[in-house]
């Protein structure tokens, strides 16, 4: 294995995805504070440093080990902020600000990202290709968990703000698919794919849903960035 590639590729990565997830979270811990929930305040989530937000195995370990892998891609997750929904000034539509705050800021730090490749010349060459290649998974990084985390399951933030404007009778039963959620986006991620493979039919729902997408936006994002097409 060359450890100094892998290390080299690794920090283009680690950036990013500490600033994804720390920006996201704490979007989350903003809003709900700002709209009338301060649980997440009076834990600390409020706050840009990482240490509050990151899960020691889904945040570290298990992309770790992904990457290692050389999976085709990485996946994780961080720490959850706490919402008391209950405790929102209007509960249903608050729902949906709060989750919509973690994409929309992904999608934020994505065009800061792209803004930023506009000056890397005026650094040193010694760094600047580092930066550049950092730069662009952060683009890249920030608009799939924008993506993913909109898809409409519980808890996702998709599913926050779809259980935000169903109807009681079907927001109740959508509602209670938040328990089996996680096992559910593992099916879609993992088995479907499989599934797909073997019966010659196209089940893949993440590519459906995060790279068919992903495909349409990068090429804007390399526009802002001044990259060539």
């Amino acid at each position: 294995m060359d450890f100094p590639g892998t290390i080299y590729s690794a920090s283009t990565w680690i950036v990013p995805i500490l600033l994804a997830i720390t920006f996201h979270e704490a979007a989350h811990a903003y809003a709900a504070w700002k709209l009338g929930d301060d649980t997440a305040y009076r834990l600390g989530r409020v706050t840009f440093n990482p240490l509050k937000h990151v899960d020691l195995f889904g945040t570290i370990l298990l992309p770790a080990l992904l990457f290692l892998t050389k999976a085709p891609f990485l996946f994780g997750w961080a720490k959850p902020v706490p919402v008391a929904f209950g405790r929102l000034g209007h509960p249903r539509r608050d729902m949906a600000i709060v989750a919509m705050a973690g994409p929309l800021t992904n999608v934020l730090l994505a065009f800061a990202s792209a803004g930023f490749l506009r000056i890397v010349w005026v650094l040193p060459e010694a760094i600047a290709p580092w930066v550049v290649q950092t730069l662009y998974q952060s683009i890249l990084l920030n608009l799939i968990l924008a993506i993913f985390n909109m898809f409409p399951l519980p808890p996702l933030d998709g599913g926050r703000v779809a259980l935000s404007i169903l109807p009681n009778a079907l927001a109740r039963p959508f509602a209670e698919l938040e328990r089996f959620g996680f096992l559910v986006l593992l099916g879609i991620i993992f088995l479907l794919p499989m599934l797909d493979r073997s019966l010659g039919t196209d089940l893949n729902i993440f590519r459906w849903f995060v790279a068919i997408p992903l495909a349409w936006l990068m090429p804007v994002f390399r526009a802002i960035a001044g990259a060539p097409q």
